[in-house]
């Protein structure tokens, strides 16, 4: 240790803290104002049925929207922002005092997540700027496939040439893929060409492995692995039943890379799997990893990594270690979170993609409290933090995985092999405290969120590192279907913590306090965002077709107060994106993605998770595809959204979007024979709002021939959908008056 004055970090409140916390007090004072207006109305103007349905409605609507907003608001209430400076890391630590990184990536399906995906995202790990012996690589295959595990076996040859080459040229695209796809790679000189043609080869032979769906034992040019992959080439390889298989691709303690120095270990896992025990999807296989890992290597730092974001930068663990290395500065720090950010996305980011909120303004705000909440990838860990909170160790089942234990054997002696197999059998965890208060948590299929807000509750804090050149880089679902699929997953996994017993407004609140707590809930809440949604999209459209007026007039005094509400809302929105760096057009397209969430996967997440607790079978989990289609990615490209199947979680929407359609064109007809505009106004304003926002779907109707235009089945069910909620309730008002 030396020269403890130079600063590892730096932050500071954001300047739009006080603003923040001035408009949030008057806009509380707003909505105070419009509850009340409801109330009255519902006590003294409600007169029949159809006018109490309606008003209760309403305010069961903007009950929620409001309970929401205050969520979203407590997370700019303390934003600050961090600065990091690894320069001075070796001033503070010798790199011989590097702590150990131990790296966990998983995969579950090689069609789904491509095995040269995974390999790239492996790659640019192992090229990290930080002692080679110091780290190891964990892939955890949940799909056991042979296909996969032949994949690693020629990335481990690739990597002894491509990790010199990243080190002696100081190269800053250490994922191969993205190095050899840009421009950068003809400025290193004549070896690039020959190294980007071995990289290629290898593309090939793993690429036309997976079309085949089987590997030729031949394609194994080394004969150690050959024998290795003979051994574990079972009938049962690629089922859901089977032993656990793991094998060292590479010895980083024994394997020299082609410039003669360490290479980190790289180690390939199929937990044991057996249809009678739960296997808990991803939080299951981590769990394996940790256990795996700390039998064999033990590090004190754990990152986690999604196989499809590769390291943007290899001065990442450095950034990380500046504040792990300092524990006066926060000594119940638990992990340092990195934004997930992403590659390809096209111009104006059409599906919300970006999630700027989730990823980066959000995790700004919680920095000035308790810390971020983990998301899944990009994430520093300390081993410890999953042992208890941070005065109360709690013992795991074998002294091996005690987060202090050393490891003193070489990670393929056959004890320590023998003891890794153990601790990855499917029925290791019975009768253990695993996933509930060892590990990475069990109970929800956002086993990130969950886990990371029961390590947070439990003490533990956490610190986010936003650099200006992106960590990590991902790829983004460019079909609306994709994009959907997972938002429901999401959708369902938070709600099975938000109506559990750890429901942050109570559970969170009492460990975290209660701005933390709001935090937490925004995120478990999200599906009950479809209700107002979905009340907005019909109720006021309906009743004006029927003639039935539901907000006060343009010259009612409480009509500004709907106008404060709304652009308030928005504009503050806004601002926020254009704070962080984003445009109007992104912003645009994300408040009109946010719509489409709520009558969409928010709405189908909603009442899977009711159904799923009726008893009734739900779909289950679903790996989300990175496959991209050549002209899919050329029409995302051109801004189109990809419809293409047809599915009912797109009838909401397209059915929304012809009753706004039909609404705004017979009330501008009505409005100029005898509509009264004062009084439609507002239900007017609302269909043209649905109608501006439905323009891609519109298009995707009617205007376009591409395969990724919405199918005519689901048009016409649309169209059966509103003509019959018109017709219903014009019979519902007959019969009612």
């Amino acid at each position: 240790m030396a020269n403890m004055g130079v600063p590892l970090h730096t932050s500071k409140h954001m300047s739009c803290m006080g603003f923040n916390r001035v408009f949030a007090i008057i806009y509380i004072c707003a909505i105070v104002g419009l509850i009340y207006h409801h109330i009255h109305t519902l006590l003294r103007h409600s007169t029949t049925f159809i006018s109490l349905a309606i008003t209760m409605s309403l305010l069961i609507s903007d009950l929620i929207l409001a309970f929401m907003w205050c969520t979203t608001t407590s997370f700019r209430l303390c934003p600050i922002l961090r600065q990091v400076y690894p320069e001075n890391l070796e001033k503070i630590l010798h790199k011989k005092d590097f702590p150990a990184i131990d790296i966990f990536i998983c995969t579950a399906d090689p069609y789904k997540e491509p095995p040269m995906n995974v390999v790239n995202t492996a790659l640019s790990l192992m090229a990290y700027d930080y002692p080679p012996e110091k780290i190891s690589v964990y892939v955890s295959d949940d799909g056991g496939s042979e296909l996969t595990l032949f994949a690693f076996m020629e990335a481990a040859n690739f990597a002894k040439i491509w990790l010199p080459f990243c080190r002696d040229n100081n190269v800053m695209d250490r994922c191969p893929e993205a190095y050899f796809g840009s421009e950068s790679h003809g400025k290193v000189g004549p070896e690039t060409e020959e190294l980007k043609a071995m990289y290629e080869t290898m593309k090939i032979k793993v690429e036309n492995v997976v079309e085949r769906g089987e590997v030729c034992p031949d394609y194994i040019t080394n004969e150690q692995q050959r024998q290795t992959f003979n051994k574990y080439r079972t009938p049962g390889f690629t089922h859901s039943c089977h032993s656990s298989i793991i094998q060292v691709l590479i010895e980083g303690a024994k394997e020299k890379d082609k410039g003669g120095q360490s290479m980190p270990n790289l180690v390939y896992l199929s937990r044991g799997k057996n249809k009678n025990s739960p296997h808990h999807f991803k939080a299951g296989a981590l769990n394996t990893l940790l256990r795996v890992s700390g039998i064999m290597t033990n590090a004190p730092i754990v990152l986690t990594q999604d196989c499809d974001m590769y390291s943007n930068d290899p001065q990442t663990p450095k950034r990380a270690l500046c504040f792990i290395s300092d524990p006066p500065a926060r000594p119940q720090l638990g992990y340092v979170q990195f934004p997930q950010r992403y590659h390809g996305l096209n111009k104006d980011d059409i599906y919300g993609g970006e999630f700027l909120r989730l990823f980066l303004a959000n995790p700004v705000g919680m920095d000035g409290l308790q810390g971020p909440s983990y998301v899944g990838s990009g994430c520093f860990f300390r081993r410890r933090v999953f042992f208890g909170g941070p005065t109360s160790m709690l013992q795991p089942e074998i002294q091996e995985l005690r987060p202090d234990c050393v490891v003193e054997k070489p990670i393929t002696s056959e004890a320590i092999i023998e003891l890794a197999h153990h601790v990855a059998e499917c029925n290791y965890e019975n009768n253990t405290k695993w996933g509930s208060q060892l590990g990475f948590r069990y109970g929800s299929l956002v086993e990130d969120y969950f886990t990371g807000y029961r390590l947070q509750c439990e003490g533990w804090e956490s610190v986010f590192c936003h650099p200006s050149r992106s960590a990590f880089l991902g790829d983004v679902p460019i079909s609306l279907i994709d994009a959907v699929s997972q938002t429901k997953r999401w959708a369902i996994g938070l709600l099975e913590v938000g109506f559990s017993k750890y429901i942050p407004v109570v559970f969170g609140s009492r460990y975290m306090g209660h701005i933390m707590g709001l935090c937490y809930a925004h995120y478990a809440f999200w599906p009950i965002w479809s209700i107002p949604i979905v009340i907005y999209s019909f109720i006021p459209q309906i009743a004006l077709l029927n003639g039935l007026y539901i907000f006060p007039e343009v010259t009612d005094p409480w009509f500004l107060l709907y106008v404060f509400v709304f652009l308030g809302a928005y504009a503050q929105d806004c601002y926020d994106f254009i704070l962080f760096g984003s445009t109007f057009k992104r912003w645009w397209n994300d408040q009109r993605i946010w719509l489409i969430r709520g009558l969409s996967p928010y709405l189908f997440g909603l009442i899977e998770y009711i159904a799923k607790h009726l008893g009734i079978a739900t779909q289950g989990f679903n790996v989300t595809s990175k496959v991209q289609d050549n002209e899919q990615s050329k029409r995302y490209d051109q801004g189109l959204m990809e419809f293409g199947v047809h599915s009912p979680m797109f009838l909401p929407l397209t059915t929304a979007s012809i009753v706004s359609l039909f609404t705004l064109i017979i009330g501008i007809i009505q409005m100029l024979s005898m509509w009264e505009v004062e009084k439609s106004f507002a239900q007017l304003f609302i269909a043209g709002f649905g109608v501006l926002n439905s323009w891609p779907i519109y298009e995707a109707m009617i205007l376009r021939s591409d395969k990724g235009r919405i199918p005519v089945k689901t048009t016409m069910i649309s169209i059966c959908l509103a003509s019959l909620l018109y017709g219903g309730a014009s019979l519902i008002l007959y019969i009612m008056c």
